[in-house]
């Protein structure tokens, strides 16, 4: 079970990777392994959708149970299947790197977290961080 104490940690060292390395702002949504939300924020800045794409990262990766790289690698070689798996997941599946599934030392999926604001790359390196100082696992899909 992702505790709220862990995703705050995950949160917080998110936004602080992002702001030490000059992130544009960060929205970041972050999802038990139900895909229930357990922590969400957004930086002053960020634009007006960031906190939805962030919240269609981190609900893709936990409803497919794959990182967003892979989503994104599937986006691209079967678009048809992803087009119809975010229709299944009522929209909210965003396949672009940024969304992470938190898994526990031993491989259990906790959670997801999604992050947008930046380039993909730098979103999901935040996510890493963040999952990192929890202690805590980073499944990217790569």
């Amino acid at each position: 079970m992702l505790t709220l104490a862990q995703a705050q940690t995950i949160l917080q060292a998110a936004l602080a990777h992002g702001e030490a390395n000059g992130f544009k702002p960060l929205a970041i949504a972050i999802l038990d392994s139900r895909g229930a939300q357990k922590v969400f924020a957004a930086q002053d800045g960020t634009s007006l959708k960031r906190g939805e794409i962030a919240l269609g990262k981190a609900h893709g990766v936990i409803a497919l149970g794959i990182g967003s790289r892979a989503l994104h690698k599937m986006a691209l070689d079967r678009p048809y299947f992803v087009e119809a798996a975010t229709h299944a997941v009522g929209g909210s599946l965003v396949p672009v790197p940024g969304g992470v599934l938190i898994r526990s030392p031993e491989g259990a999926v906790l959670g997801a977290i999604g992050i947008s604001g930046d380039t993909s790359d730098n979103d999901e390196a935040a996510a890493c961080t963040g999952i990192a100082a929890a202690g805590l696992s980073a499944d990217t899909g790569a």
